[in-house]
């Protein structure tokens, strides 16, 4: 049965409503860390699995999904700035020291708070991120180079970009032909997917092209040679956006980083092959004495 999560809002220091989510209690804490577009449903099986032994807690990257856009025309929104709001989200829950987790984006927000603030992180796992730059390493060459081009492009249609992108939602054509295509993998959970695609037609498109932009350009390579804590990094074999290679190179800058690549999976690793995510998490908390 899945924990209870409970929704919760704090307010930031530059006026931003956070969006938070705990299981609350006194078991050791694992953070989730979200992907850009991923809402907090992107982690049901993880959260399914180990939320006997661990207490869980997340957050909405402001202002997309609960957490409202910020004020201002242009509200900070950047890596750094979200990996604030982790501290903030931190300090109203009271965790002092938690293992992080983090998925795509989410990577390299938590890569950020560890520079800042090591001491928050007691374990760190990465799964299908980089640690920068993530445009330059996309396994597509055809529009590598134009991805820049195309987001600020994207900006100037977001009308047309948010009605196609409810329509493509509630088509049941739309996964077939993803999984088609190779952009996400053959066993990936069709109800999960059903659920994320289902909050994320319904996102700020304009706040999530800007992250996007502003993702393009964060760099946090200087911050693998200082981790000092248990590091474990998953990949997926056909990962198109952050290939396994950019993966193996972030395990071997981190000292004594461990690697899993999960064979057939995409950019969802978590969500096609949950199973044996969860049995190497779980093997990797315990073989580091995590609760």
């Amino acid at each position: 049965m899945r924990a209870q999560l409970v929704p919760r809002t704090l307010t930031t220091d530059d006026g931003a409503t956070i969006a938070y989510y705990d299981t609350g209690g006194a078991l050791p804490a694992i953070v989730l860390a979200n992907g850009l577009g991923g809402p907090i449903a992107a982690w049901k099986h993880q959260i399914d699995y180990l939320s006997d032994r661990y207490r869980f807690i997340s957050w909405d990257y402001r202002g997309l999904y609960s957490s409202p856009r910020p004020p201002g025309d242009k509200p900070a929104l950047g890596i750094r700035t979200h990996a604030r709001d982790l501290e903030a989200v931190l300090a109203v829950t009271g965790v002092e020291r938690a293992a992080l987790v983090g998925w795509s984006m989410g990577v390299q927000v938590l890569l950020e708070l560890y520079e800042v603030h090591p001491e928050r992180a007691s374990h760190l796992v990465l799964i299908n991120g980089t640690y920068g730059r993530p445009f330059t390493t996309v396994a597509l060459p055809l529009i590598a180079g134009h991805i820049p081009q195309l987001v600020r492009r994207a900006r100037s249609l977001k009308d047309l970009g948010k009605r196609l992108i409810k329509r493509a939602s509630v088509q049941p054509e739309t996964l077939p032909w993803l999984k088609r295509l190779g952009l996400v993998g053959a066993t990936l959970d069709d109800e999960v997917f059903a659920e994320i695609a289902e909050q994320f037609a319904n996102l700020d498109l304009t706040t999530y092209l800007t992250i996007l932009e502003e993702l393009g350009s964060h760099d946090a390579s200087r911050v693998l040679d200082t981790v000092d804590v248990p590091a474990l990094v998953i990949a997926g074999e056909r990962d198109l956006f952050t290939p396994k290679q950019v993966a193996q190179q972030m395990a071997r800058r981190i000292r004594g980083g461990e690697i899993l690549i999960v064979r057939g999976a995409s950019h969802y690793a978590a969500i096609e092959y949950p199973e044996l995510v969860n049995l190497r998490i779980e093997k990797f908390l315990r073989e580091h004495d995590y609760g």
